[in-house]
């Protein structure tokens, strides 16, 4: 079975920056969206962002827009999640999440996760 594999998670402080990795396996996940979604303690799994096979239009939620962007590097089939100015209402698992077409928010339009990265925010 196919798996995601994120990395880059950690205990930083309210301010800093982090950037999350996925490793996305196979060729053919090139041609896929991916997307990146959290979950803190007590709360349901939210959509962070997303983005196209080509990098074209990425999604972003509210909460993160202006501070985190979502990229992908196809040939080496990564893509990453580079989070600014962290507050600690980011504090959560961040998962890694592909589907075959175009970027969606609703995680059950995802076919394929990974176990998750946590990262936690101090004040």
């Amino acid at each position: 079975q196919v798996q995601l594999t994120e990395s880059g998670g950690g205990l930083v402080q309210a301010g800093d920056s982090l950037r999350l990795s996925c490793a996305a396996p196979g060729r053919v996940f090139s041609s896929y969206a991916k997307g990146w979604f959290r979950q803190a303690p007590g709360k349901e799994r939210e959509f962070v962002a997303a983005i196209n096979w080509n990098g074209d239009s990425p999604l972003y939620a509210d909460s993160v827009k202006g501070r985190f962007t979502i990229q992908r590097d196809n040939p080496k089939n990564m893509v990453y999640l580079q989070m600014s100015n962290l507050k600690p209402s980011d504090t959560a698992v961040y998962f890694c999440a592909a589907r075959s077409g175009g970027t969606r928010q609703a995680e059950d339009e995802y076919g394929y996760w990974g176990q998750g990265t946590q990262v936690t925010v101090s004040a």
